[in-house]
């Protein structure tokens, strides 16, 4: 019998998401789910809803439910890790500290100050976990949804042996709203997609094996269509290639959209899809859940049906080709980049194609990005392996090297004013930070 483990399970979409999928699969309906979460209550409540599912789908499989996170990781063929290092008490101010300076976020879970932050904080969380995995389950597949993906994935990845890589949902999906802007069916869809996460490229983009970037520059001249997209539509048209994840998180990656007031509201605030463009709008959503997401999930306990449908998410599929049936299996995946990317650094992560099978995970080669694109890339790769560094080191030099080349932070601030924000940013996380012994 195959056991998956889930790391930080009482998140509550993805697990319910991604068990439905796993034990969609034959070779995984008598699966054992581990569920492991530090918070006893959504602890129980989410035993409930995967109780909920397998009942549903009349599955043969076996759940249960642990704080331990040895006895969930014990013997598993599978790892899925979803967790938050620190709840909104500590990251809000990732959001609020940069604000004060000029810096306006709108996400901040990935890159620039408030991702690097995140990262220092969860990286020394993730190395145990994946130590763990060594230990108790050294041969298991771990697959990462927690952000900042390309920095704990760099960690993981350089300092441990685990068999580890990062997923991310937003190269299908952006590859989904593509294809309906050209009234493509999707099964008629072709592309290659690389690049960083959140900032990696459709290279190439075909229906029907005919390139279609015509058809989506022509989509763009319907209002209706650029104002949904208004940050990604405008680096399509000028940097002549679609980039992945949403436009309210590229709008933080780069220099061009939130660096003034007139350009957020030009650009950001009325078309950046699911994430108005405002200034912490992640935050005021999860300042809402803190308060709701118990009558959320209770509404959904108590509904009759159920959706047993299998979903898009990349893991219950990988899973399936190494350690299920063994069908061959597809997905962009966050990996170190040897030899991958020619013009991106060596070791980096970079997020391309991988192909899954009951040999592992095999990256495959890229070759070189256009030129344009991976002079963007370097910046934001460069800054995360720094920022990496720093979270090992505990090297608070480090810290503020990384932030001061990010390009939204150096359009804004001065080195002067970027270091005093760093400071005080470091002052704020000092008791989630044990491994800088200078603070």
């Amino acid at each position: 019998m195959t056991k998956i483990a889930f790391i930080g399970a009482g998140s509550f979409g993805f697990t319910r998401k991604l068990v439905r999928d796993i034990l969609s699969f034959p070779a995984f309906a008598d699966a054992t789910i581990a569920l492991m979460d530090i918070d006893p209550t959504r602890l129980h409540v989410i035993k409930q809803a995967v109780d909920k599912i397998v009942a549903a789908g009349s599955y043969p499989a076996k759940v249960i439910a642990t704080e331990n996170r040895a006895e969930a990781l014990d013997g598993a063929d599978g790892v899925v890790c979803t967790i938050l290092a620190g709840g909104v008490e500590i990251w809000r101010h990732d959001i609020e500290i940069p604000k004060r300076y000029g810096v306006d976020i709108n996400v901040g879970d990935t890159r620039g100050p408030a991702g690097i932050f995140r990262a220092l904080r969860t990286i020394p969380i993730m190395l145990d976990i994946c130590r763990d995995i060594e230990k108790y389950c050294p041969r298991a597949i771990f697959l990462n949804y927690t952000n900042p993906m390309a920095m704990l994935c760099k960690a993981m990845q350089d300092e441990t042996s685990v068999r580890v890589t990062g997923l991310c949902h937003s190269v299908q999906g952006t590859a989904e709203m593509l294809a309906k802007w050209i009234g493509a069916p999707m099964e008629e869809v072709t592309y290659l997609c690389a690049g960083i996460n959140h900032q990696a490229w459709y290279l190439d983009y075909r229906w029907k094996d005919q390139d279609a970037y015509p058809l989506i520059r022509a989509a763009m001249e319907k209002p209706e269509i650029y104002q949904t997209e208004i940050v990604r539509n405008e680096m399509f048209l000028h940097l002549d290639y679609y980039v992945t994840e949403s436009s309210g998180h590229n709008s933080e990656y780069n220099a061009w959209f939130r660096k003034r007031p007139d350009l957020i509201e030009k650009y950001c605030i009325h078309g950046t899809g699911w994430n108005p463009g405002l200034y912490g709008y992640i935050l005021n959503e999860y300042l809402k859940r803190e308060d709701s997401w118990q009558a959320d999930i209770e509404k959904w306990l108590s509904e009759d049906s159920i959706d047993l449908e299998r979903g898009h998410e990349y893991a219950a599929y990988i899973f399936n080709a190494i350690i299920g049936d063994g069908t061959l299996y597809e997905f962009n995946g966050n990996v170190p980049n040897h030899g991958l990317i020619d013009n991106l650094p060596q070791g980096c992560c970079v997020e391309v194609p991988v192909m899954a099978s009951k040999r592992g995970l095999s990256p495959i080669h890229v070759g070189k990005l256009p030129d344009h694109l991976a002079i963007l890339n370097n910046i934001s790769a460069r800054c995360e392996d720094l920022a990496v560094e720093a979270a090992i080191e505990g090297d608070p030099r480090k810290v503020f090297h990384a932030i001061c080349f990010d390009p939204l932070t150096s359009a804004v601030l001065s080195l002067a004013e970027t270091k005093q924000m760093v400071d005080e940013m470091l002052q704020k996380n000092k008791a989630w930070l044990p491994q800088f012994k200078t603070l």
